[in-house]
């Protein structure tokens, strides 16, 4: 039995999840809405204040849909009461990044600035000119913003410049050595 599917999900005070037909779950929480659909394979009870997740057989879709519908139904859960961030960090001679309304403004190095506008869902903090803070109740989607923003200007592994996330280790390489005569 899948040690992660088996696990039960603790719904706190403040959060209300509905299980519709079809397997779609709204949460709701003080953060905000998440609904998703789920395979109709997995069985979605809640008990009390619990929610289980169980699968009808150990085909290996099913074996492999338990813990990944837990997981997700978990993140849904802890997005509208915590919310998630990612962090970045913007480095480089002249690499600056502001925050205009609700567009991200960054100049990094190129001859234009590049701008991003928040998307619903998301919030956009600039605490300095170096560090990009975005949260929001949606784990993907904070994730796939945060890696747009990173694309902008990834790390390269000479003198480290660009967008990194700030937990993110960057492999240096050393340069050309000067040539022996």
């Amino acid at each position: 039995m899948s040690r992660i599917g088996r696990a039960p999900i603790a719904i706190p005070a403040g959060v209300e999840i509905k299980v519709e037909d079809n397997n779609v779950v709204t949460v709701k929480g003080p953060k905000g809405t998440l609904t998703q659909q789920f395979n109709p394979n997995m069985a979605i009870a809640i008990e009390e204040n619990v929610l289980h997740v169980t699968r009808p057989n150990d085909a290996k879709e099913n074996r492999a849909l338990h813990g990944l519908t837990r997981t997700l139904i978990h993140n849904m859960v802890l997005g509208v009461t915590e919310g998630f961030k990612k962090e970045l960090d913007v480095n480089g001679v002249g690499y600056r990044v502001a925050k205009e309304g609700n567009k991200l403004v960054m100049n990094l190095g190129y001859s234009h600035q590049v701008t991003m506008e928040e998307v619903p869902g998301i919030t956009i903090e600039v605490p300095g000119p170096n560090k990009i803070i975005i949260h929001g109740c949606d784990k993907q989607q904070v994730g796939q913003f945060a890696a747009e923003v990173r694309e902008k200007r990834p790390p390269e592994p000479y003198k480290g410049k660009g967008i990194k996330y700030t937990d993110e280790v960057i492999r240096r390489k050393a340069g050309k050595t000067g040539a022996k005569k």
